[in-house]
């Protein structure tokens, strides 16, 4: 008896990475990781207590499929508040973070053998889960002549060479932390609406852009899927937390979906995620973290022989060509852990043809902890 065929995904590398990493680290070795998007930063306060008073009173327990009514309520009011868009409370999953959230969509929009265009490099989850679902990624590259954005140019090739049922566009992005342009944004949706093509809109990284405010594609149409998440700028990874704007027409087919497969998101996790859209002061503050760690490396990486950096416009993430001299990103991301004992991840995990010559550093961690990694890794560059 073997495995099934569907389960023959390819591995998370960066995910790895932190394994090795944490042998590492239990072996007494002071490993500093740039290698997985988690915010160093604590959940803001106001979910913590929120969570504290929850434990407090004892009783912990399912919740509908589509999640608390009260905290669908407050996402909708986020979306009037942020983005002057009008959503209906009763459009919104709370999801098990956004992973669930990409398995309900996917499978409440498509069926097998679909064909989905995502971006090269982008995510690997997103090739994974397609795979496992019985989906076909279709990948489409991307690269600098476009500030590795990917446009409505892409994906109208991409379907006039062979149709797609389906496109996934995230901005910003990882691992490349590019930010679609409005306008791009916009062309690519209405591509999609004229031509029958289901756009998923990945916005988990929104509240993290550092050239202006990133835009939904909520604000061009109705028909989008948006996938988001409070892990990233909410910093509540471990909550495994998040939501989904979905079409009225696919409303119940994802709660009906939900039902069995998930039940409902955890009910502690979507009292907290209700508290922390009041913890704003504390998120920018984190904010501006970023933006300190953002500007070391946009000096720092060149002297260090980066090549081609994608443009840090959001996210909290550089993706950059690794310096001349090695063979490729899985060595030398095997070199900086073992002899800096600082993790990166290589970018064979996010873009499978090119992804050898490119490493994606996550900088989400505290600035003394960047410093002194790039300080590691200048010993061995210049030695």
């Amino acid at each position: 008896m073997t495995p099934s065929r569907r389960s023959a995904v390819d591995p998370f590398r960066a995910m790895d990475v932190l394994a090795e990493a944490n042998r590492m680290i239990a072996r007494g070795e002071k490993v500093l990781s740039l290698a997985v998007g988690q915010p160093a930063a604590s959940a803001p306060k106001a979910a913590i207590a929120a969570a504290r008073a929850m434990l407090d009173h004892g009783r912990i327990a399912y919740t509908d499929a589509l999640g608390r009514a009260d905290l669908r309520e407050r996402i909708a009011q986020h979306y009037e508040a942020r983005y002057g868009q009008a959503v209906e409370p009763s459009r919104i999953m709370v999801t098990t973070g956004s992973s669930a959230g990409f398995n309900l969509a996917f499978l409440a929009a498509f069926d097998p053998g679909d064909r989905i265009a995502i971006a090269a490099p982008g995510y690997p989850a997103y090739r994974n889960i397609l795979k496992a679902l019985g989906l076909v990624p279709v990948e489409i590259p991307v690269g600098p002549e476009t500030d590795y954005v990917f446009t409505a140019g892409h994906l109208a090739a991409a379907h006039e060479a062979e149709p797609v049922a389906g496109v996934l566009v995230a901005s910003p992005a990882n691992p490349t932390g590019t930010v679609t342009p409005p306008e791009e944004l916009r062309r690519l949706v209405s591509y999609a609406d004229r031509n029958g093509i289901r756009f998923v809109s990945d916005e988990i990284y929104h509240g993290l852009t550092y050239n202006g405010r990133e835009t939904t594609a909520l604000g061009f149409s109705e028909h989008p899927i948006v996938v988001n998440s409070f892990s990233k700028y909410y910093c509540m990874t471990g909550w495994r937390i998040g939501w989904l704007v979905l079409p009225p027409e696919l409303v119940r087919a994802a709660e009906r979906i939900g039902q069995s497969l998930y039940i409902s998101a955890p009910e502690m996790s979507q009292v907290a995620a209700r508290a922390v859209f009041d913890a704003t002061d504390e998120l920018e503050s984190i904010r501006a973290g970023y933006v300190r760690n953002r500007d070391l490396l946009n000096r720092r990486l060149p002297a260090l022989g980066f090549r081609e950096i994608a443009p840090l416009d959001g996210a909290f993430y550089a993706y950059a060509g690794i310096p001349e001299g090695w063979s490729g990103s899985t060595q030398f991301s095997r070199a900086i852990l073992e002899a800096c004992h600082v993790a990166i991840t290589p970018g064979t995990d996010f873009d499978l043809l090119r992804g050898e010559r490119f490493v994606r550093l996550s900088y989400a961690c505290d600035h003394a902890s960047l410093e002194e990694a790039l300080d590691r890794m200048e010993r061995l560059l210049r030695s």
